[in-house]
């Protein structure tokens, strides 16, 4: 029942969103870089987040939540989104971006007491929150990065929140603090993604992809922290990969890393010839296997990441390969030049 509101206020408020953003003149506008040809309305998180985090506060009176971790994490990914809306209309230093992102991270871990992670218990108590810190600040930065094409940063939050729901579900008991807000984001992604498909009548804007990496991070941590760690590296692993890949790409080329770009893989492949429908296609199926794998990995972790590992690396190599055809398959015999005969 609460997924289904969200779901309609997400897809009613984005609706309006359209509306408001197109009048005040908060557009994206095409250039070198950009994947797309027409002016569209930049700012679709206004509207997500409108749906999700009254959903969340609901979700804190529903369930055991003694450390007010939800009420806390709704509090600062509302001051976050306030931070990347300016950003959207005001172009802020990328000082400024960065300073907010690692103060919502560290009030949220000072505040929220999120468990410890058991795979990281054999580290030095400090070093545990510098590398917590260091990847959820990095996870909130390469999902923005990811927001690059139509539909493919909603449907990978629809991903990693849907393994989120099962890996809740599949326990001998249902874990509540995950499916809840699992379900919360689903349905609020969904609602986003239908204006979103291609062509798209609205983006996100950093106020739909930092916040949005912000509650995932914060989601996948929850399930690390309840002994899930490679599951919760697995699920999001294809946007790690290319983005950090493509960070390293940029660093020894000594580009200007926060400069905006579109030299991921699946901006390359767009570039290239393939449609964002049909990149997005396929990123939703390459995440339907890393779901599986991240239930598998419960029981066998290093197998299970591995071969996630493998199909990703393969898969960015698709991306490469397939893009050179301009869409074609990669495989298709060529044609056979027959003899039309006297």
């Amino acid at each position: 029942m609460l997924a289904g509101g969200v779901l309609i206020a997400s897809w009613s408020g984005t609706r309006t969103v359209i509306e408001w953003l197109t009048r005040k003149n908060v557009l994206d506008h095409p250039n070198d870089r950009s994947n797309h040809s027409e002016p569209t309305p930049r700012g679709g998180g206004l509207a997500i987040l409108a749906a999700v985090l009254p959903a969340l506060i609901v979700v804190h009176f529903s369930i055991p939540d003694p450390s007010n971790a939800i009420i806390t994490l709704v509090v600062l990914t509302a001051l976050l989104g306030l931070v990347s809306w300016i950003d959207d209309t005001k172009n802020l230093n990328p000082v400024i971006r960065l300073v907010a992102q690692i103060s919502a991270v560290l009030l949220a871990l000072l505040l929220s007491s999120i468990s410890p992670i058991p795979a990281l218990l054999f580290l030095p108590s400090l070093l545990q929150v510098t590398i917590i810190v260091l990847g959820w600040v990095w996870f909130i930065n390469l999902f923005n990065f990811m927001d690059g094409i139509d539909g493919i940063a909603a449907v990978e939050t629809i991903s990693i929140s849907a393994g989120v729901v099962l890996i809740g579900t599949l326990q001998g008991e249902p874990d509540a603090a995950l499916i809840l807000p699992g379900l919360i984001l689903i349905a609020g992604s969904l609602g986003f993604l239908i204006w979103n498909v291609t062509p798209a009548k609205i983006f996100l804007g950093d106020v739909g992809s930092v916040t949005l990496g912000f509650l995932l991070g914060w989601l996948l941590l929850t399930v690390a922290a309840k002994g899930f760690f490679v599951a919760a590296i697995i699920l999001p692993l294809f946007f790690i990969v290319d983005a950090t890949w493509t960070l390293l790409r940029r660093i020894t080329q000594r580009e200007k890393i926060w400069d905006a770009h579109s030299q991921h893989f699946y901006q390359r492949a767009v570039k290239r010839g393939l449609s964002h429908g049909r990149v997005t296609f396929a990123v939703f199926v390459l995440n339907a296997l890393l779901i599986t794998l991240a239930i598998a990995s419960i029981k066998q972790p290093l197998p299970a990441f591995f071969l996630a590992l493998f199909f990703v690396v393969g898969f960015i190599v698709y991306l490469k390969k397939v893009s050179l055809t301009k869409g074609r398959p990669l495989f298709r015999k060529p044609p056979v030049d027959r003899d039309p005969g006297p």
